[in-house]
């Protein structure tokens, strides 16, 4: 069994993020950059299941610009065999993201694609939903435990109501929740083994596709402060205040 999986450079989720001062995005220069943590635990997994004897390979692809190949190596230093980078410059968005992870799949025929349940930074929740309909394969999203079987996977499931468990066939798409694993931290011996692994460029253009913006982002702006708090001194005065002043009730 060979296993893909997705993994995104985003700002590192300890920074505090600072709006442009033209609206027009957010600052990413001189910001620590990190893997999107929910990738941390989809990588964890597929090394997990290797290291289980149940997969032979484990794959690490990226989409993004040239620095992005950090992430990868990353992947790399925690149990990966080797690495893919998809190279696109500039905002990329969940479908065509999803296009270029088809044409890697078709390309690198696993049996199983694993990536986060979203980034962190667009929060979309949208790409492994997006490739698992471009490639007509099942889809096992915001999994917490994952048990491979002989042709199918067991997944439990993250819903609203609590736990949900369903049964797939392979080949699959699975996006990994928080709640999944904890990621191993990389030692300083698979760092240096990691620089040594290796990691083959591609850019998208030579994927035949088209990356091109769909969406227009307009503006950004940072959310409004909130205002302080009060104190009221009784229930009846609470009860006024939010049904006269809040307009709550």
């Amino acid at each position: 069994m060979k296993i893909l999986v997705a993994v995104k450079r985003v700002i590192d989720y300890n920074v505090q993020i600072r709006v442009k001062e033209d609206n027009s995005g957010v600052v990413t220069d001189n910001v620590k950059m990190s893997t999107n943590p929910p990738d941390d635990n989809a990588i964890e997994e597929a090394v997990k299941i290797k290291e289980a004897g149940k997969a032979k390979e484990v794959v690490a692809v990226s989409v993004g610009e040239e620095k992005a190949q950090e992430t990868v190596r990353k992947a790399l230093a925690v149990g990966a065999d080797r690495g893919i980078l998809v190279k696109v410059d500039g905002v990329i968005e969940p479908l065509a993201v999803s296009k270029i992870l088809k044409k890697i799949v078709e390309k690198e025929k696993p049996d199983l694609v694993f990536m986060g349940k979203q980034a962190i930074d667009d929060d979309c929740n949208q790409t492994g939903q997006m490739l698992a309909a471009l490639l007509n394969w099942p889809q096992a999203t915001f999994a917490s435990k994952i048990e491979v079987k002989e042709k199918t996977l067991e997944v439990t499931r993250e819903v609203d109501e609590g736990l949900e468990t369903i049964e797939v066939n392979v080949p699959a798409i699975v996006t990994c929740d928080l709640r999944l694993n904890e990621p191993r931290y990389a030692s300083l011996p698979n760092i240096m083994k990691a620089k040594k692994k290796p990691i083959e460029q591609i850019s998208a253009g030579d994927l035949g596709v088209d990356v091109k913006s769909r969406i227009e982002q307009i503006k950004v702006e940072e959310p409004p402060k909130r205002k302080a708090g009060i104190k009221v001194a009784s229930v009846e005065e609470l009860v006024q205040k939010l049904k006269n002043e809040a307009k709550v009730i």
